[in-house]
Parts: C-alpha cells; structure tokens; sequence
C-alpha cells in the first residue's frame, strides 16, 4: 500500500514556480529602449553646443508634408564634402562599390567638424564644415562641433536631422516664409538655417529654424 503510494507520487507532474524574472527583465529591457531616446535628446540639450546647419534648397511644396517639415542640408551630399580634409582617407578605408554613385560602403559613420562663423546680421550664420574623419575628434578648437553623420547611399549622408514634426498653427507661416525666400545675390545660399544643439559624442537635436530673420520653434 505504501509503495503504490510512492510510485503515485513519482508519476505526478511537479508544479514548478513562475519565473518571474523570465517575464520582468525583457519588459524593463523595452522600457529602457524606449526611455533612451528622449533621455539622449534631453541630455543634448543640456549639454550641447550650439551650431546653425545650412539648408539645401528647398522647393516649399516638396517641403511640408501632414505636420512634419523635410529639410536637406549642405553636408548632407558627399559632392560638398568630398573637397575636405579627411574625405579620400574615409573612402579608402571603406570604399562603395561605385565611386560615382556610392563612394562610400552604405551604413558607414562619419564626423563633420564645422566651424562657427560671424554672424552678418539678419539670421545667423551657418557654420562652416572643415574636416571630415571616421573617428570622433578628440581635440576641437573652442569654435568647433563635430557632427555624426551615416552615409545612405546615393550620395547622401543623414545626421538625424531631416524631419520634424510642426504645430499646424505653424504651417501656413511657415510655408509662406519659404515660398518667398530667396537668396539676396546670385550664389549666395537660401536663407533657410536651422540651430540644433550637439553633444560630445556628435549626436544632434534641432532647436528652430530661421527663414530669413523669423525663427521657428521645433
């Protein structure tokens, strides 16, 4: 009687207890991810320094698209980069498989160090690009930033600039200031800059835009 007992009790299934770690780690690991982001936008905009980044011309129907804003800059295509100290180093050591469409292997980090300029009255003035390295800068001279860029192929390079989201308040006025903004003298760049704060590892927030002297808050 006692040995069947046993022998019942050896065949029943064990109940074993609920890892709760199985369940709680991936979800902090989730909230962290999420929280990251605006944790380093925050932190940007603390600690950075602020920089003004020309514009490429813009065509103001291309621009606004539902309640965000599309902005291009100079140092955004390799064709304004290319004439800079640093350029032919950074496609030697990572070439694209076509030096006229692609000079460098796609997904490739980039540095910009830019340079701040006097400002000419009106809105400020862009700063201006120096330098291109594959490794972040260690020593930069009081006047200078340097910004992280990854090369997207076609000749263009994103900084995490590009889009923005707008107040629909915002949207008429904007999109006035730029129908009508031209540059002052034949050559001269579009007077549309944007400010944006970047911190020591190069990442980078934007803060307004300046259409001619009238600023828009981001």
């Amino acid at each position: 009687m006692e040995t069947n007992e046993v022998l019942m009790q050896q065949n029943e299934p064990s109940e074993k207890p609920i890892n709760l770690w199985r369940f709680v780690v991936p979800l902090l690991i989730q909230t962290g991810i999420i929280l990251a982001v605006p944790a380093q936008s925050v932190y940007t905009l603390v600690t950075g320094k602020t920089a003004v980044l020309q514009t490429l011309p813009v065509d103001p129907y291309d621009l606004l698209r539902g309640y965000s804003v599309t902005l291009n800059y100079e140092i955004s295509r390799t064709d304004n980069l290319k004439k800079l100290p640093g350029w032919a180093d950074l496609v030697k050591q990572y070439p694209g498989k076509n030096q006229q469409y692609d000079p460098l292997a796609q997904g490739t980090s980039l540095y910009i160090i830019l340079e701040e300029q006097k400002a000419s009255g009106g809105i400020p003035q862009a700063w201006k690009p120096v330098q291109v390295s594959g490794q972040l800068p260690t020593s930069l001279a009081a006047n200078q930033i340097t910004l992280k860029g990854r090369y997207s192929g076609y000749n263009s390079i994103t900084y995490g600039l590009e889009t923005y989201y707008i107040p629909e308040d915002q949207r008429n006025d904007i999109n006035k200031d730029i129908s009508t903004a031209r540059p002052i003298k034949p050559g001269q760049p579009q007077p549309i800059v944007v400010e944006v704060k970047v911190n020591a590892q190069g990442q980078a927030v934007p803060i307004n835009m300046w259409v001619r002297d009238r600023k828009y808050y981001f």
